[in-house]
């Protein structure tokens, strides 16, 4: 026990800067211990759904369901391709395609080796070579949000291989974003690191709530999303690769834009007319007429996260994009969602 020494205020100063340092060790340590057991518990509790894909040492996790033309859906941020699973959309799709659902690097149960820059350009270069695994030599791709950067990125690679485009409230030009700074922070070396160990898990819980009605706002959060387990979203690892791809979400942008032009691929641009998350007018409309071979909808009264509130709407855009890319969808007369290796 320590008594304060009236007669010596510089000592008693010290005293308590000492007793503070010790107190917010012990914080740190408790919550240190907390956010690894919890992300034990939940790994625990929802293991891989899918397959894993090597590619150089790297292990992609993806899952796979139906048969037909390839589909390859790429996520947005902070969510993982479980994300397209919980929606019900790949059972839906997977009723005329074959479907690849991917964890992007870092995101669900994916590496994310921390001496690569994960741009988009590196992202897609990666997923090309792990598709070329899968047996997928070309394939539609579907994308949401982040993902949509990826996915142009993979067009503008590999064009022969993409066969069309659904891109989902996405974010395609650089410009000024108040939430990236703080979202970045994670990213950080050294800072980052004791951040997404110990409280960056604890206050994104915290602000979980908040944090999915403004990705659904104007409408509610629905049921399909509160399935999936905030705390697979706020593991450290996938911290980092949310807090990685703020940081890189400008950039990133930055380096694709003056290439749009270029791409030939038969493209459908699908936003949320009252997305509150990313401007669909100074997105998805301006990169419609950039374009020269797309088209537009814009959904009234809808918000970000389209997988779970525009199923329908996906399933036509998705199935148009096909047919102007050539190929044959049969439907299921029976209307179930085949599993893999099933035939049509």
């Amino acid at each position: 026990m320590h008594v304060l020494d009236i007669a010596n205020p510089a000592a008693n100063r010290g005293q308590r800067w000492r007793n503070a340092g010790l107190l917010s060790a012990a914080t740190l340590a408790a919550a240190y211990l907390f956010v690894r057991v919890q992300s034990a518990r939940t790994e625990h509790a929802h293991p891989p759904a899918g397959s894993f894909v090597d590619v150089d040492g790297l292990r992609l996790h993806y899952i796979e369901q139906g048969d037909g033309p390839a589909l390859v859906l790429l996520h947005g941020n902070l969510v993982t391709a479980d994300d397209f699973r919980c929606s019900g959309l790949i059972e839906r799709l997977a009723q005329h395609y074959r479907v690849i659902a991917i964890d992007r690097p870092g995101f669900g149960y994916s590496d994310r080796p921390r001496d690569v820059s994960w741009t988009p350009d590196a992202q897609a270069t990666l997923l090309h070579q792990a598709l070329r695994r899968l047996g997928a030599g070309a394939y539609l791709l579907l994308a949401h949000s982040w993902g949509t950067l990826v996915a142009l990125a993979m067009a503008l690679q590999e064009p022969e291989r993409v066969q069309g485009m659904l891109l989902l409230s996405g974010y395609y030009y650089p410009g000024p974003r108040l939430d990236v700074p703080v979202a970045a922070m994670p990213a950080i070396p050294l800072l980052g690191d004791l951040m997404r160990h110990t409280i960056s898990p604890l206050l994104g819980r915290l602000m979980w709530p908040l944090t999915a009605k403004g990705m659904f706002s104007p409408g509610a959060v629905p049921d399909s999303f509160r399935r999936e387990p905030p705390w697979m979203q706020l593991r450290p690892s996938q911290i980092r690769a949310t807090a990685s791809e703020a940081a890189l979400m400008i950039p990133g942008a930055a380096v694709l834009e003056g290439r749009y032009g270029g791409l030939r691929v038969p493209v459908t641009l699908m936003a949320g007319e009252d997305d509150r998350v990313i401007d669909p007018h100074g997105h998805s409309e301006r990169l419609q007429q950039t374009l020269p071979d797309s088209e537009l909808v814009l959904l009234p009264g809808l918000g970000h996260m389209l997988p779970h509130l525009a199923q329908e709407e996906i399933v036509a855009a998705i199935n148009q994009v096909a047919e102007r890319a050539g190929l044959s969808v049969p439907a299921r007369l029976d209307g179930a969602a085949p599993h893999p290796g099933e035939a049509m």
